[in-house]
């Protein structure tokens, strides 16, 4: 075999010796990427301890310091790495004779490299026999018809079992499971007639979108959330196709196999409750044209936001409508209204005009969810995003303008975080800005007002018509902002 037939195939023999030496060094070569751009970009150094066991460490400053952008593209340097992984498990557990379900194990967290350890110990089966030969049937349709009920069959529980029962959503829901709903459409569709790549893999992606269907259909899922994780859930069940059309070319493989490996599923939901959930903060800045003393009266409370709704708020995510005040100073409780209720804010830090500091006591559901229904049963929808607490810094500039920042800190409980942590920011950032440019027209369009009387009182002998001009002049000013 060719490297590249080697590596990303999925016919051929792959052997202990072969499976070891290809796989050692491709794990090397990932780790000193992967270390060196976290050192590069975050400072931070990433032992093989924390490369190996990344969800049982307790590391939350070293996630913490990694922008969004450098996870999100540690993610997608992973993924040539995982289809590499199942191409060569894949065809070691036939060479091995073993089920190629088994390959379900290098997916699963702290299992995985005991997984490949144990499959570079076997030998090769003395009774190995090729997959079939590509065969045609009439029965098509049928077939695929029997792949999509038999994965809905178990997927719609298992999916449900996890969500509602286990509320997790981590790599069992968004990796395990489409695996496994892939593995069973392609064992059935491909059984006893073998059938092309493509025609195996439009089967898979059907499954899935009647899945999609069916929780929207039944409240219990949203539009939005199921379309952000599509991606995941394709990428997952056509990896798991490749294991169930192997499976299925091979003769003398039992079905009951691919029925134990579902065992997984508890399995993988308890590492996915044991993850580490580390605290991010999210920044975001403009400069407002007036002093520190004029914004922080702003920024304590403002108005209702009159700027109209656009993206991404039109598809249900909460926004910020307008913020009140009991109180002053340290103790004082701010109330900062969203579209789905309000954020209860007790006041930690209060340094007027340069800093206010707030803790989040409560908070309202995230989004709410397009769905056919009033209430979707979504966990996630509360509680797996958590605003922990809050901060405005007004830093002063020349030419009596100020630096408005603000920031959240945040959770989240949704895996793998490199994958929702890149949308989570950008929708904190896209609040903070509705925010942060209500709180700048106020405290500018104040400011313009005050130096519009200033400048009359300097100049008493101001006749009546340039009085107009100016006053005409002020409020054109006002209008722009």
């Amino acid at each position: 075999m060719n490297l590249a037939a080697r590596l990303f195939g999925f016919s051929g023999r792959v052997d202990r010796r072969t499976y070891l030496t290809t796989g050692v060094p491709l794990m090397a070569l990932k780790y000193v990427v992967d270390a060196g751009a976290v050192w590069l970009f975050s400072r931070q150094l990433w032992t093989p301890f924390d490369y190996m066991l990344p969800l049982l460490t307790l590391k939350q400053s070293k996630i913490a310091a990694m922008s969004p952008w450098l996870a999100a593209a540690l993610v997608l340097w992973t993924l040539p790495f995982l289809w590499i992984a199942v191409s060569m498990s894949l065809r070691r557990t036939l060479d091995a004779g073993k089920s190629p379900m088994l390959t379900l194990l290098v997916l699963v967290p702290v299992l995985n490299y005991a997984a490949m350890l144990w499959l570079a110990s076997l030998p090769s089966a003395a009774d190995y026999r090729a997959p079939v030969a590509v065969t045609t049937s009439a029965y098509r349709i049928r077939s695929a018809m029997l792949a999509i009920l038999a994965s809905l069959a178990v997927g719609i529980p298992a999916v449900a079992l996890v969500t509602t029962e286990f509320r997790s959503y981590g790599l069992t829901l968004f990796l395990g499971s489409p695996f496994c709903l892939g593995a069973i459409a392609a064992y059935i569709h491909n059984r006893g007639h073998r059938r092309s790549l493509l025609e195996t893999n439009t089967v898979i992606v059907l499954t899935l979108l009647i899945l999609g269907l069916f929780l929207l259909l039944f409240a219990l899922e949203g539009l939005v959330c199921l379309v952000m994780a599509f991606p995941l859930g394709v990428v997952a069940g056509l990896l798991g196709g490749a294991a169930g059309r192997a499976l299925a070319s091979s003769s003398g493989r039992p079905p009951a196999v691919a029925a134990h490996m579902f065992l997984l599923v508890p399995i993988a939901t308890i590492v996915d409750r044991h993850a580490v959930s580390a605290e991010f903060e999210a920044v975001t800045s403009i400069v407002v044209a007036a002093p520190p003393e004029r914004v922080w009266a702003h920024v304590v409370r403002f108005e209702r936001i009159e700027e109209p709704v656009g993206m991404p708020f039109t598809l249900g995510i909460a926004y910020p409508v307008q913020a009140t005040i009991t109180g002053t100073g340290v103790g004082a409780v701010r109330r900062c209204e969203f579209s789905t209720g309000a954020f209860v804010e007790p006041i930690t830090v209060w340094d007027a005009p340069r800093r206010l500091g707030f803790d989040v006591a409560s908070q309202p559901t995230s989004l709410r969810e397009w769905s056919p229904y009033r209430k979707v049963y979504a966990p996630h929808v509360d509680g797996f995003f958590i605003s922990r607490r809050g901060e405005f810094r007004l830093i002063a500039l020349s030419e009596g303008r100020t630096r408005l920042e603000g920031s959240t800190w945040y959770a989240m409980h949704m895996y793998p975080q490199a994958y929702w942590r890149p949308v989570a920011e950008w929708l904190l950032h896209r609040i903070h800005l509705r925010v942060l440019k209500q709180v700048r027209v106020e405290a500018e369009r104040e400011t313009g007002a005050t130096t519009f009387s200033a400048s009359r009182l300097q100049q008493p002998g101001t006749s009546m018509a340039k009085s107009a001009r100016t006053q005409q002049q002020v409020q054109n000013y006002s209008e722009d902002y």
